[in-house]
């Protein structure tokens, strides 16, 4: 499981620089490129709420958006093999490969 922190409904990144010896990362989800650091765990996790708190003063202010908006369509790519399988699936279950593919998203989700 990828290091992972959360505020406020912002989700951001958590990495290590063994060069500069410090924790790092970025605010996900959002149009802008927000980083934050810290030595320790402490410091990393409240570097991050900082940045989503003043993140969201700032959208506020310049009545933007926060959260980046999804048109909800996107491509995947797998292996010809299990594409056909997926096809199969979804037509003995009569629906459609899109319906198959966000029943299946929708399970990892909530499993989650």
């Amino acid at each position: 499981m990828k290091n992972t922190l959360s505020h406020k409904g912002f989700l951001g990144s958590v990495s290590f620089s063994e060069e500069d010896n410090v924790l790092y990362g970025k605010i996900e989800c959002i149009d802008d490129l927000i980083l934050y650091e810290g030595t320790s765990v402490t410091e990393i996790k409240n570097a991050f709420k900082e940045a989503v708190d003043d993140y969201i003063e700032i959208c506020k202010q310049t009545k933007k958006p926060c959260l980046k908006s999804f048109k909800g369509s996107f491509n995947v790519r797998i292996q010809p093999d299990l594409h056909q399988r997926a096809v199969m699936v979804a037509t003995k279950k009569g629906i459609s490969l899109n319906q198959l593919v966000q029943k299946a998203i929708v399970r990892e989700i909530e499993a989650a």
